[in-house]
C-alpha cells in the first residue's frame, strides 16, 4: 500500500498499516510539556490516576520538561508553576531542563530527543517545528498531555497530507522565513486544516535543518496538524552530531504513488521577502508594498528564528552600524547553546555596542509574557511566528513578522525596509 510519510509514521505507532482518515489509538515516542501548559496537565494526571500510591507516569525516560514562556519567574504565579513542575519532575524522575537551556521547540531537536519517524507531542502548538527532522510531531492540549503522561498513548484522526513542492534557487537575502509566509499568504490560516503541510524540492532540500525547522514551525499558522520534511542525509547528520552512532535505517518519505489531499508547486527563484501584516499571519505581502511603515521595536529570536543561524544574518547585515534613534532592538537565542555560539562569535559584544538589548535564551516577547512588550499605537517587527491583535502585548499595537535579514534592516532605519537594498 503506497503510504505518505506521515501514513507510515502512523503505521509504526500503531502496529498496524493505517491510512489517512483512520481513527487510531498510537503510541508515542516523545511527550513534551513547559512551564504555561504543564501544570493543567499535571493536575489532569493526577484526576485521571486518583490512587496517588499508583501516580506513576508511563515511562519517565520518554517525557521532557522545559521552563521557557516566564523565565526567570516574572510574577508569583509562575513562580508557583514553576515549583509544582520541579516537583513533579523529582517525584517522577523526569528530566527537567528548567530555565537554563532555553526555547522548547529548539531544545527538543537540539538534545537529540526527536528522531525521524517518531510520534513526538507537546503541549504547544509550534510543537510542529520537529517535523524538520523527519518526525510526526504536533501540538496537544494539557489534558490530552494528561493521557498521555499517564497512559503513552492518544487518540488520532490520520491526517491527509498537503503537499508542497518548492523549486528554485532563492535569492538573494530571501530566506525559509520569506517562504513560508509566502505560502502561508496564499492558502490562507485554513489552508491545511488538519493536515499534514509536506514540505518537498529542490529548495527543502538545499535548506540546513535550521531552515526547515523553520518552515515546519509555521505549519500551524496554515491550520496544519503537522510540518514535515523528508528524512536524508542532511538529517542523518544533524542528529548524528548529537547521537552517538545514528544512523537513517528507514526511508521515511512519502511514496511516489501516495494520495496527497491536494498538492502545489511554486518557483520561488524570483521570490521577493515578505512581510506578514497586522493582525492575520496569512495577511502576507511583498516587503516593496510596506517598506516605508514606522516600527518602535524589532524582535529577532523565537523558536522560528532564534538559531545561530539567523542571529548571524543580523550581525553581518548590522555590521558597525547603530540602531536607529528611537527603535528597540530586542535579540534573545534560543537556547543556550545557540547563544554561546553568538557569544563566541562576538555578535552579543556587537550588538550591545549597537544599542541592541540581548537576553537569555526564552521565549520573551513572542506571547507577550515576559518583557519587550508593545505598548497602545506601537508597531513591532519580529522575526517570530504569530501577530495577532494584542499578541506582543496592548491589543492597540501592531505586530508583523519577516526574516531576520528584513528585521536587521529595518532596525537600522526605525521602518521597514527592503533588505535587499542594504
Amino acid at each position: 500500500m503506497a503510504q505518505t510519510i506521515s501514513e507510515k509514521i502512523f503505521s509504526k505507532a500503531c502496529g498496524k498499516d493505517v491510512k489517512a482518515g483512520d481513527f487510531v489509538l498510537a503510541s508515542i515516542d516523545c511527550a513534551m510539556t513547559h512551564d504555561i501548559t504543564g501544570p493543567l496537565a499535571v493536575e489532569g494526571f493526577r484526576e485521571i490516576v486518583k490512587d496517588k500510591k499508583r501516580q506513576k507516569v508511563w515511562d519517565p525516560d520518554k517525557i521532557v520538561i522545559l521552563f521557557d514562556h516566564q523565565v526567570p519567574a516574572d510574577s508569583l504565579n509562575a513562580a508557583a508553576n514553576h515549583i509544582l513542575m520541579r516537583k513533579f519532575a523529582s517525584e517522577q524522575g523526569i528530566l527537567n531542563y528548567d530555565v537554563f537551556e532555553g526555547v522548547c521547540h529548539q531544545v527538543m531537536p537540539e538534545k537529540g530527543h526527536v528522531r525521524p519517524g517518531d510520534l513526538t507531542v507537546g503541549s504547544d502548538s509550534h510543537t510542529c517545528a520537529y517535523g524538520a527532522l523527519g518526525a510526526f510531531s504536533t501540538g496537544i492540549g494539557s489534558t490530552d498531555m494528561a493521557f498521555v503522561f499517564a497512559t503513552g498513548k492518544l487518540w488520532f484522526r490520520v491526517p491527509q497530507t498537503f503537499r508542497f513542492e518548492i523549486e528554485g534557487r532563492l535569492p538573494r537575502c530571501v530566506y525559509p522565513k520569506d517562504v513560508i509566509l509566502h505560502l502561508i499568504g496564499d492558502v490562507g490560516a485554513e489552508g491545511a486544516r488538519y493536515k499534514t503541510a509536506e514540505f518537498c524540492g529542490s529548495t527543502v532540500r538545499a535548506m540546513d535543518i535550521p531552515g526547515r525547522m523553520t518552515m515546519c514551525n509555521m505549519a500551524i499558522e496554515m491550520g496544519g496538524k503537522a510540518g514535515i520534511v523528508e528524512a536524508d542525509s542532511t538529517t542523518e547528520k544533524y542528529i548524528g552530531e548529537r547521537v552517538p552512532d545514528f544512523r537513517l535505517e528507514a526511508p521515511w518519505k512519502s511514496d511516489e504513488d501516495a494520495e496527497f489531499s491536494e498538492a502545489k508547486s511554486y518557483d520561488v527563484s524570483e521570490l521577493s521577502p515578505q512581510v506578514a501584516c497586522p493582525h492575520n499571519v496569512d495577511n502576507v505581502k511583498p516587503v516593496e508594498e510596506v517598506e516605508g511603515t514606522r516600527i518602535d521595536q524589532v524582535f529577532v529570536g523565537s523558536c522560528t528564528n532564534g538559531r545561530f543561524e539567523d542571529i548571524e544574518i543580523v550581525a553581518k547585515m548590522m555590521k558597525g552600524e547603530k540602531v536607529a534613534k528611537g527603535v528597540r532592538l530586542l535579540i534573545i537565542p534560543a537556547s543556550r547553546t545557540e547563544y554561546m555560539k553568538t557569544l563566541r562569535a562576538g555578535y552579543i559584544e556587537q550588538f550591545m555596542e549597537a544599542g541592541a538589548i540581548v537576553e537569555s535564551p526564552c521565549c520573551g516577547p513572542c506571547m507577550g509574557g515576559a518583557f519587550g512588550l508593545l505598548g497602545k499605537g506601537e508597531a513591532g517587527l519580529s522575526t517570530s511566528n504569530r501577530n495577532f491583535k494584542g499578541r506582543q502585548g496592548s491589543p492597540d499595537a501592531f505586530v508583523y513578522l519577516s526574516s531576520p535579514a528584513t528585521a536587521a534592516a529595518s532596525a537600522l532605519y526605525g521602518e521597514i525596509r527592503d533588505p535587499r537594498k542594504i
